[in-house]
């Protein structure tokens, strides 16, 4: 029994629409009209507005359990800066060279067609993408090493306009240290957005750095309406399928809370997700037993974590043959499709196209 190639769940500063028009008439004096901003349809965890000549963006959520927002200024260049509060960062946009520190900041860059701004990267091997291996081969984007251990010398060396980084747990001790040689950073919180479509949003984000706004814009709303329109076809479906996920870490089964991304996105391809009524967004941590007893009779197992065969997982535990999802050949994993050096196209890809994946979710639990 080999297992099936699809997986829903890892996998955006909503943006801006930004018209510059300037007015000029005889012997008067040229004048700004005023910026338009189109605000977030589904993410929640960056705003921003017109700020003299620029747009402040706020990041109200930047890593878990942040209490402050963070804030930058991206002030086209030739633009005059504003006066500003020390506490907001100043990105001259559009930005030429950047260094990304997460595979999914790469997928944004493909869809913008802005691969020939990306410089640096650590542990290149990550990336799946054609395009940017094809810079990475040619020498064109350099490795920084490991994400934690990102070579700074090297880094500084590659002068980017930015760098945009992530935090998981809120040390930013990497992230400060770059800032302190004067080179910008950026974060990047898509990941902790709980709708699918809200992290698919932060391509607006990256947009905004590119001044490419008009095509983020165009790009998400294609996006928008695949899912959208893919979700209706399972919307007056009466039976739904029950579905587990997760596999065991040590003594602990990890699994998302009732209102986390993989619930809704289970939800919306029309699964009964076993823990669909839990009130929380983050994830449960649970034995095998209590896990077992909800699950057993499971009609999927979907995510299975690194396992490439059924065969490995029963190696690893043999418990997880006693799943009825398990004997029945319903297991499915996301690795199938990977790039030449090993890199997950699912984790580089997932949180910009989730109407990819919702697809494949219905096409699993629905196929007619």
């Amino acid at each position: 029994m080999i297992l099936n190639p699809h997986y829903p769940w890892l996998f955006n500063l909503s943006l801006i629409c930004l018209i510059s028009v300037l007015i000029t008439g005889c012997n008067k004096t040229e004048k700004e009209a005023p910026q338009k901003i189109t605000n977030t349809e589904f993410a929640k965890g960056f705003s921003m507005k017109s700020f003299g000549g620029g747009i402040e963006v706020a990041l109200h959520n930047p890593y878990p359990n942040r209490g402050k927002s963070v804030k930058y200024l991206l002030v086209p260049k030739g633009k005059v800066v504003p006066a500003h509060s020390s506490e907001i960062q100043v990105i001259r946009t559009p930005i030429e060279k950047i260094v990304c520190t997460s595979t999914s900041h790469i997928a944004l860059l493909d869809l913008l067609n802005a691969l020939d701004n990306l410089i640096g990267f650590p542990n290149t091997d990550l990336i799946s993408s054609k395009k940017a291996r094809a810079r990475i081969d040619s020498g064109l984007v350099v490795d920084l090493g490991e994400d934690k251990e990102m070579n700074l010398e090297m880094l500084v060396s590659l002068a980017p306009d930015v760098v945009m980084g992530y935090s998981l747990n809120g040390d930013l001790a990497k992230l400060d240290k770059i800032n302190e040689f004067g080179i910008p950073v950026v974060i990047n919180a898509e990941y902790l957005e709980d709708h699918p479509l809200g992290r698919a949003e932060w391509i607006k984000y990256m947009a905004l750095l590119l001044d490419k706004s008009e095509m983020a814009d165009s790009l998400f709303n294609r996006i928008k309406e695949e899912y959208l329109g893919n979700q209706e076809l399972i919307k007056n479906i009466k039976e739904r399928p029950t579905v587990m996920t997760g596999i065991l870490y040590g003594d602990a089964w990890y699994l998302p809370g009732g209102y986390n991304y993989a619930a809704k996105i289970f939800r919306d391809a029309g699964y009964q997700y076993l823990w669909e009524d839990d009130p929380g967004n983050g994830f449960l941590n649970l034995s095998f037993e209590s896990v077992y007893a909800k699950a057993k009779d499971a009609d999927y197992w979907i995510g299975v974590g690194s396992f490439e065969s059924s065969q490995e997982m029963r190696s690893s535990e043999k418990r997880y043959s006693l799943f009825n999802s398990f004997q029945h050949g319903n297991i499915y994993t996301y690795d199938a499709r990977k790039g030449a050096t090993g890199g997950s196209e699912y984790l580089e890809l997932g949180y910009s196209r989730p109407d990819i994946i919702l697809k494949d979710l219905i096409k699993i639990a629905h196929p007619k």
